[in-house]
């Protein structure tokens, strides 16, 4: 088909384009294939969770000891637009950005957590421990959706290290610290509360936060957010500012999760991310008025996925999701929070309402590769890395099949195009596309930015 032929569909246009502290105790064997043991720590002072006249100590020098200063160089390229409008040939200059951030050590040989975003892109990464001694360190793996990384360091002595603890545990109110490096300042701490859980800041996220108040403020990312008991119940990782320094609120990706994608990463070299298969919507009063139910609270199912868990164990669009392995879900967040602690195959009781009857279904997780995304007739995957390369591009999903019969003259051109914005939200991963996309109405549209086959830009509404 001519390229003209796109004009009936395509309007063409340019596009134009912290954290903190821990303490519990992860002993990791030589020769062990990544699996995390925890044992709770023997303070001789009990701690209890407001500890009486407000004393951290025993929490904090325990922490401090194991949290360090991440330095990650990056060479930077820069075109000079000078060189390219006076000569009429850019000039590329290259130059060296150094970055800082914290990390927390998880293991006595060397093994480091930090935040994807700390040490991204980097040529060359190094470590600092609060004795002062440096290290050059390794990157073993990362996961940018939860926003953690994996660093080794070879040390020739056994390296302080902390200690896991359960942050589904963790209750509102209850007081924590947070560990860390901000502005160069080395081995910081501050303290504040849980101020919530199971937090989402982005409503396509598939990410699951614990919101505090203890200050964190650039160079905190990475580091450890603590319990009374010293115990690790969380990697910082970004805060709520107009400014960019700390303006009352700080967000850590809860321990459980990070222990998780950690022995992933070790065991596997990537995260083993189970998948539900539902796509659903919050409840609360607006919400069961428009689908003229009762029920405030829960997790509304609108879409099930082909070839998931939820369809083959008979989930079904209209149910209520109020709990999963028998812990209370009322947000999209809390279902989040605990199906990212579970690997494909993982079984997982969801209980449902269906038509006012309580329901307890096995599901069994799913790859999330093996399901197929699809709205209007459209069926979506992930990039690979030779369309990243191909493209230019570091995010995006691809249309794999076009089924409606309404674009059947224009699906060879649509097939292989690159969506890299869904009604001006920026697509960064196939999860939060389709649980985007499952929010709209039955029969809504959608405006596509797509990289057509050809390297063109266009703007669809499909």
């Amino acid at each position: 088909m001519e390229m003209k032929n796109l004009g009936n569909l395509f309007l063409v246009s340019l596009l134009s384009g912290a954290t903190t502290l821990g303490a519990y105790k992860v002993f990791i064997e030589k020769g062990n294939t990544g699996s995390i043991v925890t044992s709770a720590p023997n303070y001789s002072k009990a701690v209890g969770l407001v500890p009486e006249g407000y004393d951290f100590t025993a929490a904090a020098e325990k922490a401090v000891h194991s949290v360090v200063h991440v330095k990650n160089v990056s060479v930077v390229t820069y075109n000079d637009p000078w060189a390219s409008f006076f000569y009429g040939r850019g000039e590329t200059q290259q130059y060296e950005q150094v970055g800082t951030g914290s990390g927390v050590i998880v293991s006595e040989d060397g093994y480091i957590v930090t935040n994807n975003h700390v040490i991204k892109d980097a040529t060359e990464l190094e470590v600092t421990l609060n004795n002062n001694k440096s290290y050059k360190a390794k990157l073993v793996g990362t996961d940018s959706k939860m926003d953690i990384a994996l660093l080794k360091i070879d040390a020739n002595e056994k390296l302080p290290f902390i200690v896991f603890g359960d942050s589904e545990a963790i209750k509102v109110g209850e007081w924590v610290l947070a560990v860390g490096n901000p502005y160069n300042l080395n081995s910081t701490v501050t303290a504040g509360i849980v101020s919530a859980k199971a937090r989402n800041l982005d409503k396509a996220s598939i990410q699951s936060f614990i919101q505090t108040d203890a200050a964190v403020n650039p160079g905190n990312s990475g580091g450890a957010l603590v319990n009374a008991r010293g115990e690790l119940v969380g990697i910082n990782t970004m805060i709520s500012s107009p400014t960019g320094s700390y303006a009352g609120y700080s967000f850590a990706v809860p321990s459980n999760i990070t222990k998780k994608i950690i022995e992933d990463l070790m065991q596997f070299g990537n995260v083993q991310r189970g998948i539900l298969g539902i796509e659903g919507g919050e409840l609360n009063a607006e919400a069961a008025k428009k689908y003229g139910i009762n029920q405030t609270e829960g997790v509304y199912v609108n879409k099930v996925n082909k070839n998931s868990g939820a369809q083959k164990a008979g989930i079904e669009k209209g149910d209520i999701i109020v709990k999963l392995d028998d812990k209370k879900v009322n947000s999209n967040a809390e279902l989040s929070s605990i199906v990212n602690t579970k690997r494909p195959n993982d079984l997982v009781k969801v209980t449902v309402l269906r038509d006012g009857k309580q329901m307890n279904i096995p599901v069994k997780l799913t790859k999330k590769e093996l399901i197929q995304y699809e709205f209007n007739g459209i069926e979506f995957e992930d990039i690979s890395d030779s369309d990243k390369q191909r493209f230019n591009i570091k995010n995006g999903i691809k249309i794999k099949e076009v089924s409606n019969n309404d674009y059947a003259e224009y699906a060879n051109e649509l097939k292989g195009s690159i969506v890299l914005r869904i009604d001006n939200m920026r697509v960064t991963d196939m999860e939060s596309v389709s649980s985007y996309l499952a929010k709209k109405e039955e029969g809504q549209k959608a405006q596509y930015e797509i990289i057509a086959k050809n390297g063109r830009i266009y703007r669809i509404i499909l």
